[in-house]
Formats: C-alpha cells, structure tokens, sequence
C-alpha cells in the first residue's frame, strides 16, 4: 500500500456569505515584535459563531436543547498547539477560530475536547496535522467544522498499533462534525463510540484512510446519529459501519471508489448488530459491496442510485421515520455528486444557516421560439448567480442561435446541453476571426478573443450540441484567419457527445494564467478543422472521439491537428482511442508541431496519439517544427496506433514504450478528477 496517497482530493472554496475573516471582529492581539496572540473579540458574535445543528444533533434530549457549541462565550483565534489546547481543554464556553497550520506533538496527539465549544476553521487555513481531537464520556454540546485534519498515517495501512483518529467520541453526546476535510489519518477517520449519541456530520470529505467512520462497539443500542451530505472517496472500509445504533440516518452521501488507484472500497454503508438504518437519496459510484446488513440488523433503502458498483447490496427490516424526531429536506439523489464536490469540505466562508448547503441543482431553459426562460444562451448564463455554488444547467432547445457566450470565472458548475435528439441540432455559432475589427474601434479580437463560446469557469461541461465558427476565410483574406469556435481557461472542463467545428485553431484548450492547471477531457465527440486546430496550454484529453481533418479555404489539403503550449512540468494534449479522417489527401497534414507561444523557451510541449486510428491523410513523419523550434526538443509521441496513417518507430516517428505508455493513460492526465455528467 505504499503508493496509495498519490491521488490526493483539494477542498473547493466557494465564496458564500458572512465570511471567516482572520482579521478585524475575530481580535487578533499584535505586540510589537510579537507572534499574534489568542484574544477575545471585542464585537458581537458573528452568525457562523452562533450557528446551531441539525439532525439528531438538534434534538432536545440528556439535558441539552441541541447543539450550539461555544456561541455563549468568548470568540479567540488560535494560531498555535498551546493555544488550541488551552482553550479546547477549558471548562468555559468558547468559539475557537483556528487561523493556522497547527502541527501535534507528539504525533498522534488527541486533544480532550471539553464541553460547550466551537472548534472552527478561519476560512480553509484551519489545518490540524498529525492527530485530532478526543471527546470523552460526557462531553456534550461541541462543533468541529471547516477544518482540514491529516497526515497521522505511520506507514501501515491497516494500523493496530497506532489509535489515531482524526475526530474520536466515547461516550460524548449532541455533537456537530461539518464542513471539514479529514484524510490519510493513522487509524479512523471519524468514530463514534461507547455509546456516544445525539451526532450530526454533514457536508464532511472523508478519504485517503482505510477506515472511514465506525460507529457502536458498544453491547447497548442506544446511539442516535444523522450523517447527511458527505464525499467519502477513496476509503476502504466504515463508509460507514454502524453497529448496534438506535436510530442512524443517512441521507445525502457520495459514496466514490476511484478506479485505478491503490486504494479499493471493502464495503460501503454497513448495518450491523441491532442497527436501524434508513438509507435515503445517496450515490454509490463503483463501491464493491455497497450496503450490507447483518442478519439481524435493519435497512431500509429509499431513491439510492448505484453506478458501476459489484457485490452486496442489500435491505430488509423495517426502520423508523426520521421525521418524527426532526425535520429535513433531501436533495434528488441526481444532484449529489456534483453537489458535494463543490459544496464539501471546508469553505473560505460557511453561511448562517445549520447546513449551509448549496441550492439543487436548477435547470435555464433557452429556446429562440419564446417557449423558454431565455431566448439566448448568454442571457441564461447572465442569469445564474455569481459564485453559484452548485450545478446550473443551460438547457438549450433545437435552433441556431448566432451569438457570442462567454461564461466568466466567477460562475463555476455550469453547464450548456442541447435538448434535441441529436448534437446537430441545437448549434452555437459566431463568425469571428481575430483579425476582425472590434465594434467599438478598439483594434481587433484576437485569436482568444475570437472564440464563439469562452468557458472561463471551472467546473463546466457542455453535451449534445455543436459550437462553431464559420468565419468565411474566403471571402476575408484580407484580415488574420485564426477563428476560434471555443476556448476553455479554466479547470474540470468535460465536453460530452459536443461537436466543435471550424477552419484554423477551432478549440483552444488554454488556461487561466501559465502557472494555473486546466483541465479537459472531451469524449465522444467531434473536433473538425485544418490548422493548429487543438491548440493550448491546458491538460487536455480527446478521448473515444472522431478529429476530421478539412480542407482549406482554398480547396487545398494541408495542417496540423495540434499545437500545444505545455508549460514544463506539466501535461499536454492526449489523444487516445479515437479515430483522425476526414476528406482531404493522403500524406497531408501534420499530427502536431510545438507552439512556443510568444516566444517562450522556456515551455515543453506535449502531445500524445495512442491507440488511435490514423488514415492515409498522417504523414509518414507526423511532427515537425514551428516558429524556430524543433519538436525533437519537445514531448511527441505515439503509441499503438492503427490505420493507413499509422507507422514504425523510427527517429522521426518516436514510440511510447510499454513502460511510458503506463505513465501516459488518460487517468495520469486527469489526476484526482473523475469527469462524471451532471
């Protein structure tokens, strides 16, 4: 196991009101040539440090009317193990803000948590490395939330020597665990044991560990727990196991076995003993056994979705209605992958509510016939909110629709789909070159500026529609020819059953500044054009798709497929499982040449053609030079492609070997990214 950390998951910070500023109302106090010191704040609590929870968290019960931490005492701001423990430790109330990377000692380190706190991240700098917190028997009424617990793990997998949890209760009751970040700890994740009851987790990212969440151990039946909105990826078993649980309800969760990595799901949610689960609205994504149950244990499954899983999956019994202790609202189990992978973990700023989760996803609707919301594709994206933090979906009905769209950054998890039968029949299309003149006098667009469609927010996808430019060359020798049918600069962009057509440099895979990672990964599709036709910066991946090769203006038959930017260290363009044709003559166009864009030699452009049917159209040396520099210099290669276009290896035909090839699969491309439609 030792390779098991090398996918690692980040936390996406989405700006949301009300946020945890490290400044101003938390207090620091600043000595002259001093570190900060913990201090009270001086001004009125903000609504995050009075933020209450919900589930079984929130019933009254054992004396405490729900679960509120520490919002009756002071606000301090922590920066250091001895201040954190301090007032962790201390038997006042208090909202403890941590504005730092707090590393344990010695490592493995649980510090006793005692009643009536608040235990939350300042923004996502709150880190805890190397151990966690404990909550002993007792202990009641505590918040742990937007923080980032890691890094326990002692170099074995299944650990029964080192106790290491990220967050431990035994016998602790009316506990709130939201909105963190837990990984790669020595042995738990999260447990909840001795009978500790009265618990809530939610909106948590749980991963990288062997063992998730454990729950019970314990002969009496008397826990009640509501675990609502997690990710829980890459884990290998205790997704969770709850064992001899009064009432547990799970609602909301992803569940997510990535495939290809070290680390392999045992099982996902397991009720055992005496345990009464209900099991509502969750997503299991290739889990192997993804619900089992004891004999003797209850599950009752209700509008669970399970993709590419294998194994047990398994209900029975009958349960208890969770709304008679509290109430609650599920989202459609549809919405939850893509809700919890932009609404998880730590936030740079949680709103004020108990939950502080993200709207459903909401569906626009475009149609040029009135019938819709919006009549242009812009305007629907005009409507969606800035910094929307969750899934909008541009529904766009058959037509053609001649305009620019431009998604700006500030509008992440959007996505455009035609909602015709067929890719041709919803069709964005602009004709803009980058020699033509701006409206406004103000010079010319440019090749970026060209793009019919410019995606500059993460997280988008577009399916089932064509996006072009149809710039008339012909007719417009007269000014620069580069016209861009899309252009990406952002990361996490997936392009599903699309067709992107045009002449010269038609996609534009680009990011948003040299040192920002992009990604793409288009599959199924379509990419048509003549010159330098996929060209950038980005991480991009064209995947079981069709790249047709198209005359020149001029009838003539000659071109690049690609010209990548790749800054050095970083991955280029992959083309993989895919066919290249189209009707132009044979021996005619080029599979790549590097684009040193301004000049810059200080980039290594890549791309790669594998397992690829090339027609007659390829050269027989497919890479070759451009602006003065060399492809010998850059990163070309291929690897087992097929068809009339397909060669040996020679020196000017260089071949993966079966080594590289390992290194070089469209996973190695995308990393801890699983393109997944929503």
């Amino acid at each position: 196991m030792a390779q098991h950390r090398r996918r690692r998951t980040t936390a996406l910070a989405l700006g949301v009101p009300l946020a945890l500023t490290a400044a101003g109302g938390l207090g620091y106090g600043f000595l002259p040539g001093s570190q900060p010191k913990a201090s009270a704040a001086t001004t009125a609590a903000p609504a995050w440090a009075t933020a209450t929870a919900d589930g079984f968290a929130s019933v009254n019960a054992l004396g405490q009317n729900g679960t509120y931490g520490g919002r009756d005492g002071q606000i301090v701001t922590v920066r250091t193990l001895a201040e954190l423990e301090k007032y962790a430790t201390a038997s006042e109330p208090y909202v403890i803000v941590v504005a730092a990377t707090i590393n344990m000692n010695p490592v493995g380190k649980e510090i006793k948590v005692q009643s009536d706190k608040t235990i939350v991240g300042s923004g996502t700098s709150g880190h805890i490395v190397g151990g966690g917190f404990f909550l002993g028997a007792g202990v009641h009424n505590v918040i742990i939330r937007n923080l980032t617990i890691r890094d326990a793990y002692q170099g074995v997998w299944n650990d029964k020597d080192h106790d290491f949890d990220a967050i431990q209760m035994d016998g602790a009751h009316h506990v709130w665990i939201d909105h963190n970040d837990l990984r790669h700890m020595a042995d738990g994740l999260i447990d909840v044991r001795k009978d500790s009851t009265y618990v809530t987790v939610s909106w948590n990212k749980l991963s990288q560990d062997n063992k998730a969440f454990g729950i019970g151990w314990t002969e009496n039946v008397v826990t009640d727990i509501t675990i609502h909105h997690n990710w829980i990826r890459e884990t290998e078993q205790r997704n969770p196991s709850t064992d001899n649980a009064a009432h547990a309800h799970l609602y909301n969760n992803f569940l997510e076995d990535v495939a290809g990595t070290d680390i392999n799901s045992s099982y996902g949610n397991y009720s055992r003993g005496a345990t009464k689960m209900v099991l509502e609205n969750s997503w299991f994504q290739g889990v192997k056994n993804p619900v089992i149950k004891d004999s003797t244990a209850t599950v009752v499954q209700k509008g669970n979705t399970f993709v590419g899983t294998s194994g047990r999956n398994e209900s029975g019994g009958t349960a208890f209605d969770p709304k008679t202790y509290y109430a609650y609202t599920l989202d459609a189990t549809a919405n939850v992958p893509s809700l919890l992978k932009s609404g998880a973990g730590p936030r740079s700023s949680i709103g004020t509510t108990a939950t502080t989760k993200a709207a459903a996803a909401t569906t626009l609707t475009v149609a040029k016939d009135g019938s819709g919301q919006y009549s242009t594709v812009q305007a629907a994206v005009n409507a969606v909110p800035a910094n929307n933090p969750s899934r909008v979906v541009i529904s766009v009905k058959p037509g053609t629709y001649r305009e620019l769209v431009k998604v700006p950054s500030n509008k992440p998890h959007v996505t455009i789909q035609g909602s015709g039968g067929s890719r041709n029949d919803t069709v964005i299309v602009y004709n803009n070159a980058s020699g033509t003149p701006k409206p406004d006098g103000s010079g010319t667009y440019g090749t970026g500026g060209s793009a019919t469609v410019a995606v500059e927010a993460d997280d988008f996808q577009a399916r089932n529609l064509t996006i072009s430019n149809d710039f008339d060359e012909a007719a417009h020798q007269d000014i620069a020819g580069q016209a861009v049918a899309l252009r990406t600069a952002a990361d996490k962009v997936f392009l599903d059953g699309v067709i992107v057509s045009g002449d010269q440099d038609t996609l534009l895979v680009d990011t948003a500044s040299k040192d920002k990672l992009g990604r793409v990964y288009m599959k199924n599709s379509y990419v048509v054009g003549n010159v330098d036709f996929i060209f950038g910066r980005a991480t991009a991946v064209i995947d079981k798709s069709v790249i047709t090769l198209k005359k020149r203006w001029n009838g003539t038959s000659a071109g690049y497929v690609t010209a990548p930017s790749t800054a050095a260290g970083r991955k280029g363009i992959l083309i993989a499982n895919s066919t290249v044709n189209g009707d132009v003559s044979s021996a005619s166009f080029y599979l790549g040449r590097p684009w040193h864009a301004g000049g810059d030699a200080s980039l290594d452009p890549q791309t790669t053609v594998r397992n690829t049917s090339l027609s007659a159209a390829v050269k027989s040396t497919p890479w070759t030079d451009m602006s003065g520099f060399s492809w010998k210099d850059d990163r070309f290669a291929e690897y087992k492609n097929t068809g009339a276009g397909s060669g040996a290896a020679s020196a000017n035909r260089p071949q993966l070997t079966d080594a590289q090839a390992a290194g070089q699969e469209v996973a190695d491309w995308l990393g801890d990214w699983t393109p997944t439609a929503s």
